[in-house]
């Protein structure tokens, strides 16, 4: 173990990449420079809005890049300007070409949301908890040009529940990420000494989530369904068309079937314990929800006002 301090260059963008900037920050390591993406104009009145890294790296002083690109000879020569001795890259956005990848001293690591090699790709822990994965965590990474393929320094595990969504496991997994990048930063070199190259053949893509993929299939057996609420929670949230509204799905459980075979989509109770939803396979028990215009509710909140909405009999629509 060592302690000596490392000129920092971070590459991040989200509130999971500002956490373990913050991390860096409270540690004896310098950092030098931050790197995210451009500035986004998002919410209701489309104004320009700084990332959480942007924000964080601000508020401490440190310098931030904005380009929009790394493939710039301009932009990488700045990069190199900044003299960093390792680059720490946490869900930055940005490919980063091989001559920004060679320019820190001690290469490029990265902190990515699964035990590699199980999830390469953009949404790892959505994919996990989709797929009925039961085990999850971070590997820190030497970033090589491939997609996540480099070797592997360290990994914290953690375990996914029947009850996990992908908002709990980010929280979980903001906690052990920077835990385990400063255990390898405080003796980096050994950690690279001893970094152990991936299994390809054990890989899976975890390719971006579109808003699409939440429309919701009632022909598939329940207990899929209630694992894509969960990985789907908080984006982009499942959701299904009854009479005309979009319904949002936030919460459900997987129950067996207890009134025989109903058409897929058709509501079969509605009580206190929340409304159940024929499926392919047994039934969803949906326990919040939430309608255009209005607040997430508990099921049974919602029924007190749509009861008539949510009828046994009435029928969500099935995807074409």
């Amino acid at each position: 173990m060592t302690d000596k301090a490392l000129r920092i260059l971070f590459a991040g963008t989200p509130e999971f990449s500002a956490r373990h900037l913050q991390a860096l920050l409270a540690s004896q390591h310098e950092v030098v420079a931050v790197y995210t993406q451009p500035d986004r104009r998002a919410g209701r009145g489309k104004k320009l809005q700084s990332s959480p890294v942007k924000q964080l790296a601000e508020a401490a002083g440190i310098p931030v890049e904005q380009p929009p690109s790394l493939r710039d000879e301009e932009a990488q020569q700045a990069l190199a300007a900044y003299a960093a001795d390792v680059m720490i890259v946490v869900a930055y956005g940005l490919i980063l070409p091989q001559a920004v990848l060679d320019t820190p001293a001690m290469g490029c690591l990265n902190v990515h949301a699964s035990l590699l090699p199980r999830w390469r790709g953009a949404a790892p822990i959505q994919r996990a908890i989709e797929a009925g994965d039961t085990q999850t965590g971070v590997t820190i990474m030497q970033m090589d040009a491939g997609l996540d393929t480099g070797a592997m320094l360290a990994t914290a595990e953690c375990s996914i529940t029947s009850a996990t969504t992908s908002a709990d496991l980010l929280d979980t997994l903001a906690e052990s990420g920077p835990a385990a990048l400063l255990g390898v930063l405080g003796d980096l070199q050994n950690y690279q000494s001893r970094a152990s190259a991936q299994n390809d053949d054990l890989a899976n893509y975890a390719p971006k989530i579109q808003k699409v993929e939440g429309l919701l299939n009632w022909s598939l057996p329940a207990d899929e369904l209630c694992r894509k609420v969960r990985a789907f929670n908080p984006f982009p949230v499942c959701y299904s068309l009854l009479a005309g509204d979009r319904v949002k799905i936030w919460s459900a459980r997987a129950v067996e079937a207890t009134n025989g075979t109903v058409a897929p989509g058709t509501i079969v109770a509605a009580d206190q314990d929340g409304i159940a939803v024929s499926c392919g396979t047994g039934q969803l028990l949906v326990t919040q929800l939430q309608l255009p215009g209005g607040k997430a509710l508990p099921s049974e909140a919602m029924l007190n006002s749509r009861r008539d909405q949510f009828a046994i009999g009435q029928c969500f629509d099935q995807p074409d």
